[in-house]
């Protein structure tokens, strides 16, 4: 059976050089939009055109949305269709089950792994996927009956509730595409076990980026006093007391995040080791005493949502540290993240050292991180390397 003819999308002159190049967004300014490539509706499948008519590859395509045009494959021809995404998938479970070993991972990232627009985070056999934009909206039928071929998952989640999401005209909510997902499921990570909520946690119910950041934090706990601010649900703090810490306390303004801490707690032999505290963070830092910690980690929320906070939010992380480095304890460690892709390296290691100048704390830093393995980067997507994280000795 012969497929449907795909529409086109045309650049302007001159605008195909960054796709030639790679690079897998396409902005609305680089696009020829006549009134018939405006009338497309959101989520079409298109061809990618350069301005002589060669066709690049095909995208999926959005009038309405700043990144217009999101490559997905080079190829005009292909089609788009279970087979196709389950090659994708097929890699990505490949990749991820030789880097981490058990079923519990970023399986999709987006455009690192060819399905822009798209996470899936697995939890055994219980999958949560986010789709935030248009052209995946369209797909997402093909992409569950690709997932339930790849998988056969018992739970999938569709959390769709990113604000991202209305970037590109769609509504945010969140619905269970199959199976129970009340209540809270167990994984296992760094060979702990934790429990997440799927439904009603933050994100994804888990954050797996900072699988290897927690394992090397924990080796630097062991026999020493740690506090563990935001610790949502007890990823740094459970591991660390596992690890040998002397004592762990948990400080979340979420009490949720909290009853979930302690129940990692209980399942790993830990809980007489740990308290928790339902606090604000700035709040909870003030209120220690000097250098009473081996150990402080601070693993925030994004303070940058938008460029327009970008100067605010970015000394945010200034005043984090100002109030976290009084707490640790002569020659201990600080460890302190930022998950605002808008604050590049630079920036928040400037902020980073402007705190402790305030704090008046010298030292050192040992360990400049990421993301985990798990969340790959697309070459030409520096930017989404979203995750940075610095690890201080400090004197």
């Amino acid at each position: 059976m012969s497929q449907k003819k795909k529409p086109s999308v045309l650049l302007r002159a001159g605008e195909d050089r960054r796709v030639r190049a790679g690079h897998p967004w396409v902005f609305s300014n680089e696009i020829l939009m006549d009134a018939e490539t405006r009338a497309l509706p959101p989520g079409t499948l298109a061809v990618l055109r350069a301005p002589g008519g060669e066709a690049l590859g095909l995208v999926t395509f959005n009038p309405h949305s700043l990144i217009a045009a999101r490559v997905l494959t080079t190829n005009p021809e292909a089609s788009v269709d279970a087979l196709f995404l389950g090659r994708r998938l097929a890699q990505a479970v490949a990749l991820r089950d030789r880097l981490i070993g058990v079923p519990y991972y970023r399986l999709i990232h987006a455009e690192a792994d060819g399905l822009p627009g798209v996470i899936v985070d697995r939890f055994g056999d219980a999958l949560v996927v986010q789709v935030n934009t248009a052209g995946m909206e369209a797909l997402t039928p093909v992409l569950l009956e690709a997932l339930e071929a790849e998988l056969s998952p018992r739970i999938i989640v569709l959390k769709n509730d990113s604000p991202v999401r209305e970037l590109e005209g769609l509504k945010r909510d969140v619905s269970v595409a199959k199976g129970d997902a009340s209540g809270t499921v167990e994984l296992i990570e760094n060979d702990t076990r934790f429990v997440a909520d799927l439904s009603v946690g933050q994100k994804t119910g888990w954050f797996y980026d900072q699988r290897d950041n927690r394992r090397f934090v924990a080796g630097l706990a062991a026999g020493g006093r740690v506090l563990d601010v935001y610790s949502y649900s007890g990823g740094f703090g459970v591991l660390a007391a596992k690890q040998g810490a002397r004592s762990v306390v948990c400080v979340d303004r979420s009490q949720p995040a909290l009853d979930a801490a302690k129940a990692a707690a209980s399942l790993n032999g830990a809980a007489e080791t740990m308290s928790f505290q339902k606090s604000d963070a700035f709040d909870a830092l003030e209120a220690q005493q000097a250098r009473s910690f081996e150990v402080v980690i601070c693993d925030p929320p994004a303070f940058v949502k938008s460029r327009k906070d970008l100067k605010s939010g970015a000394q945010g992380y200034r005043k984090l540290v100002r109030l976290a480095a009084p707490a640790v304890a002569r020659g201990g460690f600080l460890f302190v993240a930022s998950c605002s892709h808008l604050v590049d390296p630079p920036l928040f290691a400037e902020q980073v050292r402007r705190g402790l100048r305030d704090a008046e704390r010298s030292g050192r830093i040992l360990l400049s991180s990421g993301a985990a393995l798990d969340h790959p980067v697309h070459p030409a997507l520096p930017e989404s390397a979203y995750l940075k994280a610095l690890t201080l000795q400090l004197d």
